[in-house]
């Protein structure tokens, strides 16, 4: 029985702390700029690669590895809204895809595929036994809710889109596969729906789904969450790692009465910070060429600084206040909710969310109350009694897609 690895993603590492190793050594002017760019690789590995140990979870609790190996053909985790990595596909596979000669209706193209490093989001551990390819553990990664692909290849498959949240992504229909649920938790489970997670569900049993947001454009905004619980991308990400992933390390938050334990040994916290500067370097996409009208966007900022009193919140570059201050539920138009998502939070109040790439993003509010950037305006239009007449509302959103 050989152990065959997995992905390559080790030796990227490997490559990486070499690096950081030689520049450390250097005393060249050049020397800063070559460690943020080590620093800034090491934190795309972890955020691509690095499952923080979570395997004890989703393998030795939830037992997904059996999952997929019998019963999750590529058709169904596409169909689920996970991601295929073209750049990690040999050519002459990409040849057999492109011809048709690939099964896609078999668990061991999926076993083939994790194997490869292929699946973003989903790490694996794959061992030729008796001559057949077995998955063993499986683990998942930041990039599983948020990052998606450019499609270049065929739906579902082509090139990585770090930082964009994968509306597609059904993870509440992908955890209800577990055999070491009961009934209920999978019925729970099964109607979050797509695009959708509750990362306070298995804090406080409420059941409440949120939108899986964006993990771009938060330079320079210390909140950088829904609710603003804490000042760094480095707190949610410890968060995540260990209450959601199931990462080994510790996550403590008095707020929320909450000390979570994974194991002994921690293998969070040395990775937060180039994990964290990773992040904080993705850009908001810009729109699509001839995606809005810019003449009429040109009019839908005048109203946006005037009269629908946009910018009272939404203020700066970054389109937001959340840097100065949180609002309470009752500021949002997405509330009244049962159960309040900001409630359950460690603030018990809401941010404002940056605006930049907002087009690409829909549905919108925490909760996907809006489907639209047009719901979007006649949501604050009706809550505020802002009285735009149609016009106003068509430019406010050709403005809003500019952004």
């Amino acid at each position: 029985m050989s152990i065959q690895p997995a992905t390559l993603h080790a030796r990227r590492i490997l490559a990486t702390l070499l690096g950081l190793t030689l520049a450390a050594c250097g005393g060249s002017s050049d020397d800063g700029a070559a460690e943020r760019t080590a620093r800034l690789e090491a934190g795309r590995q972890i955020f691509r690669h690095d499952t923080f140990g979570d395997e004890a979870l989703w393998s030795d609790t939830l037992r997904m590895h059996e999952v997929i190996a019998a019963a999750v053909d590529p058709a169904t985790a596409l169909a689920v809204g996970l991601k295929v990595d073209l750049d990690a596909l040999p050519a002459e596979l990409q040849t057999a895809l492109a011809a048709g000669q690939v099964d896609l209706t078999s668990p061991a193209t999926t076993v083939a595929l994790i194997r490869l490093g292929a699946v973003v989001g989903v790490e694996g551990s794959v061992e030729s036994i008796d001559g057949a390819e077995r998955l063993t553990r499986v683990g998942i990664t930041c990039a599983l809710c948020h990052s998606t692909v450019d499609d270049a290849f065929a739906p579902g498959i082509g090139h990585r889109l770090d930082g964009w949240p994968n509306r597609d992504l059904d993870p509440g229909a992908i955890i209800a596969l577990s055999p070491a649920l009961d009934g209920a938790s999978r019925a729970i489970y099964a109607s979050w729906g797509k695009g959708r997670f509750d990362p306070r569900f298995n804090v406080d049993g409420l059941n409440g789904p949120v939108l899986i947001p964006p993990a771009y454009g938060l330079s320079g905004v210390h909140r950088v969450t829904y609710t603003g619980d804490g000042d760094e991308v480095a707190y949610w990400n410890r968060y995540v790692a260990v209450v959601e992933m199931g990462g080994q390390g510790r996550f403590s938050e008095p707020r929320l009465n909450l000390d979570r334990q994974n194991g002994s040994e921690d293998r969070v916290s040395d990775k937060l910070d180039a994990l964290q500067a990773y992040q904080l370097s993705l850009a908001p996409p810009s729109p699509p060429a001839g995606s809005f009208d810019p003449v009429a966007a040109a009019r839908g900022q005048r109203f946006f600084e005037g009269k629908a009193g946009c910018a009272g919140c939404h203020t700066g570059e970054r389109f937001t206040d959340a840097n100065v201050r949180l609002h309470p539920p009752s500021d949002s138009v997405a509330e009244p909710e049962t159960p309040s998502y900001a409630r359950r939070s460690a603030t018990g109040a809401y941010r404002t969310t940056p605006l930049r790439g907002a087009w690409q993003h829909p549905p919108y509010f925490h909760n996907g109350a809006a489907a639209t950037l047009e719901d979007v305006v006649r949501r604050y239009d009706a809550r505020n009694g802002l009285a735009l007449d149609q016009g106003e509302v068509a430019d406010l959103v050709q403005y809003l897609k500019s952004l």
